[in-house]
């Protein structure tokens, strides 16, 4: 039969309530908001962000509670407009920021998007694929680290043994410089851990751009950074380092437009392909590091 020949009762329509009112589909949320930065037992924590307004803040009745001294009671808020998840901070002693830019007022969210509160980084989600790129974020968690977006110690050491053992296999030149922000501790107690944070993150773009894509460029802990360098010249790696040196040495660091200056001190260890283990390389190159900074400061040991 054809539709055209069908034909409906009106009156068992009307005193049938499932059929005179459709069910109303339930809307199910797409949006989260991930935990990547600092590390720790919440690393990696997903909030399904499913309500019109979300308040965070340290206060235990925030949808999202973050104890820590760096967040406000109430900080900020998520919230729906026009169809749009914004964010507006509340005042907050250390402001909100998306993508590394400090919020005015209220300000969309677009997935993908760094939101911070405080020392705290979220990653949000938005969309269909919100599943699978949460996924994604946790195996980036594995390797990289999450202020700064640079790998981790965990991948570093990984990646030195494989370069150490092709190093003692085929008697190739390996090179660590290790790195470490001179006086860090007084731009962290003179500015604030905010200006720390984006010390750090800035310093890595920088060394980053510099280095080359063979090369493996690491957050070591703290402000330490390390630079796995193979199959190069020790001389040449040494005019590297200086390179990255006199660039950090001469960059403008800004913090709320205070300049701020950086110096970094760097040891430099090598091997031609003698057997050495990740501890005693590293161990190696930390002497040197540790010698630059009892000799001054803002120079190379090798």
């Amino acid at each position: 039969m054809l539709d055209d020949d069908i034909t409906i009762d009106k009156t068992v329509v009307a005193d049938n309530p499932a059929i005179r009112a459709p069910a109303t589909r339930k809307v199910v949320s797409r949006d989260a908001l991930v935990l990547i930065y600092p590390a720790g037992t919440n690393l990696g924590k997903k909030w399904d962000i499913s309500g019109q307004i979300v308040n965070i803040g340290r206060d235990p009745s925030s949808d999202i509670v973050l104890l820590t001294d760096s967040v406000s009671r109430r900080h900020a808020r998520l919230f729906m407009h026009e169809g749009q998840r914004k964010i507006e901070d509340l005042n907050s002693t250390n402001g909100t920021y998306v993508n590394d830019q400090t919020i005015d007022g209220a300000t969309a969210v677009k997935n993908g998007d760094q939101v911070k509160i405080g020392d705290t980084i979220f990653k949000y989600l938005s969309g269909d694929e919100n599943e699978a790129a949460y996924h994604d974020e946790i195996y980036k968690m594995k390797i990289t680290d999450g202020l700064t977006g640079i790998y981790n110690r965990r991948h570093l050491i990984d990646e030195m043994a494989r370069e150490l053992h092709r190093s003692h296999r085929y008697q190739r030149t390996l090179s660590l410089i290790m790195i470490d922000i001179d006086f860090f501790k007084a731009v962290n107690d003179t500015w604030g851990h905010i200006a720390g944070d984006l010390i750090l993150k800035e310093l890595s773009r920088l060394i980053r751009t510099i280095s080359r894509e063979e090369d493996v460029f690491a957050r070591y802990g703290g402000e330490e950074f390390a630079l796995l360098i193979p199959e190069t010249p020790p001389q040449e790696v040494l005019l590297f380092a200086e390179r990255i040196r006199s660039a950090v040495e001469s960059h403008p660091f800004v913090y709320e437009g205070n300049p701020i200056q950086v110096t970094v001190s760097m040891g430099l260890a090598t091997t031609q392909g003698a057997k050495i283990s990740e501890t005693d390389f590293i161990s190696a190159a930390d002497e040197k590091l540790y010698l630059a900074k009892h000799q001054g400061r803002n120079r190379i040991c090798y």
